[in-house]
């Protein structure tokens, strides 16, 4: 059997993509957490761009979590990209998206005045508009079947999970699809499988200590 070993980082999003991938494939995986801020030798070793997720496949290592969902998907059932070429070239594109909204979101949440923060939050309120044009019936992205695509977005609404306990910012106001593709998301097992069950936490305190318009408003809430 072939090992598996996600070396992972507790808040990154892209770590949440390939854990949501290795579960829908009921693929057994050893978790390893790394401190990024003091980085052991043996990691700057295997990740050339000292990034996580690295997963080490019988202790080869495969980078960016891009790569590590489509290796997985031609490795292992059941098949998370479409079999039509074109569909799924077109999947990767949205994966993308996902990840410029990922910048986004950190732009958003390391805003450091108001002006700022609205002028990311309307970004974001664009690219979701975009996004909303490409949805279809649900609940997934493709509709009935989960993709890559989910699993590459599942991580994007969990910000917003946390972000709404503070404000409603407005985000989703111009969409219907999206608000319930988010919430097929939270309740996907997969999804909700690839935190720990104090993220939320974590994700706070980590915004709090940012010193930006965003942890201002997060003091004065928890005030």
């Amino acid at each position: 059997m072939t090992e598996l070993i996600l070396v992972s980082h507790h808040l990154c999003p892209y770590v949440q993509r390939a854990a949501i991938a290795l579960l829908e494939k009921g693929a057994p995986f050893e978790r390893r957490d790394i401190d990024l801020v003091n980085k052991p030798d043996w990691f700057r070793a295997i990740s050339p761009l000292g990034k996580t997720p690295v997963l080490l496949v019988d202790g080869k290592p495969l980078f960016e979590s891009a790569i590590i969902a489509d290796y997985l998907d031609e490795t292992r059932l059941p098949r998370l990209h479409p079999e039509d070429a074109f569909e799924r070239a077109r999947h990767r594109g949205w994966v993308e998206v996902a990840s410029a909204i990922l910048n986004d979101i950190a732009g958003f949440y390391g805003a450091p005045d108001a002006a700022t923060l609205d002028a990311k939050r309307d970004a974001l309120a664009a690219k979701f508009a975009r996004v909303e044009e490409a949805l279809g019936d649900g609940p997934y992205f493709a509709g009935a079947k989960f993709s890559l695509v989910d699993a590459a977005f599942g991580p994007v609404f969990r910000y917003f999970d946390v972000f709404d306990t503070i404000a409603d910012f407005g985000v989703f106001a111009a969409t219907s699809k999206v608000p319930m593709w988010r919430q097929a998301l939270a309740a996907r097992p997969s999804v909700r499988a690839a935190v720990a069950s104090d993220y939320s936490e974590r994700l706070w305190r980590f915004l709090a200590l940012r010193r930006s318009e965003l942890s201002r408003r997060i003091m004065a809430a928890a005030a």
